[in-house]
């Protein structure tokens, strides 16, 4: 892909975080945009100000990635007001913070709904138009995708189903020319954490880690961006993240330790 001018970029989780980064990232680009969220008044002053600040078109759609029909509407909507969709960037996402033990099997539930199966119904609907543009999915994911972390049952598998889906997805269509990326930042500073469910399933309210060491969510969004552009087909966004992936297959065992030291320094840790 040359560049986003004339080009439409459909973003979920669009109103915080790494989904608002990269609605503005996309914008400076000159793409058209649907935003897609829960929160549809702060989508809509997004919509405003990007297209004030950057003179794209951008439309808000309130869209609960868990709700199948709003995915479906989502896209429709992006199809019917620009005619197609080029990039589908699947970034609605929550977390958790639970020990297996003491969790709520409602909060795991909850955690595949939202970012697995967000990401396989936009995907789904998507996808004879990305097919027919030659298109890019993006699913932004986690090193959690690659290495299960402690306190984070739920968020860990749904980050393993979803890069099973889409390597599965990539394979598929090796010949038929549609690109498609995962995007694995390390530690990124968002809300992800304060609203990560807790055991019951209700929001933590508050971090858990210093928020102030780790890569922004602008950093993020220009590094997919990047990635759509040169169609790269994995983005790892950390030297810690590198790391992580090579040494968990080659000493898996040690990892294990090593990622049990780290979560035991977090804030009120769950391991000891």
């Amino acid at each position: 892909m040359k560049g986003f001018k004339d080009k439409t970029v459909v973003i979920t989780g669009a109103s915080s975080g790494i989904g608002l980064a990269c609605a503005e990232a996309f914008a400076r680009q000159g793409a058209s945009l649907v935003l897609g969220a829960r929160r549809y008044v702060d989508l809509c002053t997004l919509a405003r100000s990007l297209e004030t600040q950057y003179g794209v078109r951008a439309v808000a759609v309130q869209c609960d990635v868990a709700n199948e029909t709003d995915c479906r509407v989502l896209i429709q909507q992006a199809i019917a007001t620009f005619g197609g969709v080029d990039v589908l960037v699947n970034n609605a996402g929550i977390s958790m913070r639970a020990l297996f033990a003491d969790l709520d099997l409602s909060v795991l539930r909850r955690l595949m709904d939202i970012n697995f199966w967000g990401t396989v119904y936009c995907t789904k609907y998507a996808l004879d138009e990305l097919l027919r543009r030659r298109g890019s999915v993006v699913a932004v994911s986690s090193i959690a995708g690659y290495r299960g972390l402690p306190g984070r049952t739920g968020y860990s598998a749904s980050k393993f189903a979803i890069h099973g889906f889409m390597e599965s997805l990539r394979v598929e269509n090796l010949k038929t020319g549609l690109h498609v990326m995962l995007a694995c930042p390390g530690f990124t500073a968002s809300n992800i954490r304060q609203s990560a469910l807790n055991a019951a399933g209700d929001a933590h309210g508050e971090t858990s880690m210093d928020e102030g060491k780790m890569m922004s969510a602008a950093e993020v969004a220009e590094r997919i961006v990047q990635g759509v552009l040169r169609r790269k087909r994995t983005l790892v966004m950390t030297r810690q993240g590198k790391l992580a992936v090579w040494m968990n297959k080659l000493l898996p065992a040690w990892v294990d330790g090593q990622v049990y030291k780290l979560f035991a320094k977090e804030k009120d840790p769950l391991v000891k």
